[in-house]
């Protein structure tokens, strides 16, 4: 099947519930992303910046680029003017990074806070007693340039399936809380980003607003070298 036959078939699948398609494009090349483009697809993620950085400047203005890997402090410069959403945000220094990126483009860029919910140390993410000590913190609420939309998580890499079910919904019962504790009148606060291709069905099953699927749209990864992005 071609990519948009792909497309097609995730989109009728996953759209009809309101949920959000994402299209993993890390290692993909421009013409894959846009053969999904004139698929109709307009929401793209990537985890990492400079490889973002690259295709955003040679694909068309309209697209909606998500960074959902793990973001350095000293790498949000480089997409702070364009980056439509940030899902792995995970401490109050990167927050605060992308806050003062933000202000240098005039711009408020929306977060995700990104919550350990795995079983794997190699996991990214805030346990939930650090999420409340954050949103609860003065430094946190001198932050006018970013906008938390929601929250973020990766279920334990498992076939077990009532595992990452309990997973999803501890995320999911977080997120409510969150919402009642601290964004009550802000309908901004909505998005639960979770799932990918072996488990977004349970996913959205258990509340996820957005699904990031990858190789299953595009077929198997390309690697490819992008040009490093100077630390400085």
């Amino acid at each position: 099947m071609s990519i948009a036959d792909n497309l097609k078939q995730y989109k009728k699948e996953v759209e009809t519930d309101g949920v959000k398609l994402i299209a993993v494009s890390k290692t993909q090349s421009v013409d894959a992303i846009l053969e999904a483009y004139h698929a109709g697809q307009r929401v793209f993620g990537e985890n990492m910046v400079q490889e973002m950085v690259e295709k955003q400047n040679q694909l068309p203005d309209d697209i909606e680029w998500h960074l959902i890997g793990h973001l350095q402090s000293n790498k949000v410069k480089y997409i702070a003017p364009f980056v439509k959403l940030i899902h792995g945000v995970d401490s109050l220094k990167l927050l605060q990074e992308i806050n003062k990126q933000a202000v240098k483009n005039k711009r408020v860029i929306d977060c995700l806070l990104q919550i350990y919910i795995a079983e794997e140390e190699t996991k990214f993410g805030l346990a939930h007693d650090e999420v409340i000590e954050l949103l609860r913190s003065s430094e946190y609420a001198e932050l006018k340039n970013i906008r938390i939309v929601g929250v973020m998580a990766i279920a334990t890499n498992t076939k077990n399936e009532k595992q990452i079910t309990i997973e999803f919904n501890e995320l999911k019962v977080l997120f409510d809380g969150l919402k009642a504790s601290f964004f009550k009148n802000e309908e901004s606060f909505k998005e639960i980003s979770t799932g990918m291709s072996a488990d977004y069905k349970l996913a959205i099953e258990e509340g996820s607003t957005m699904v990031r699927i990858g190789s299953n749209i595009f077929g198997k990864r390309i690697i490819k070298h992008f040009k490093n992005i100077s630390n400085n």
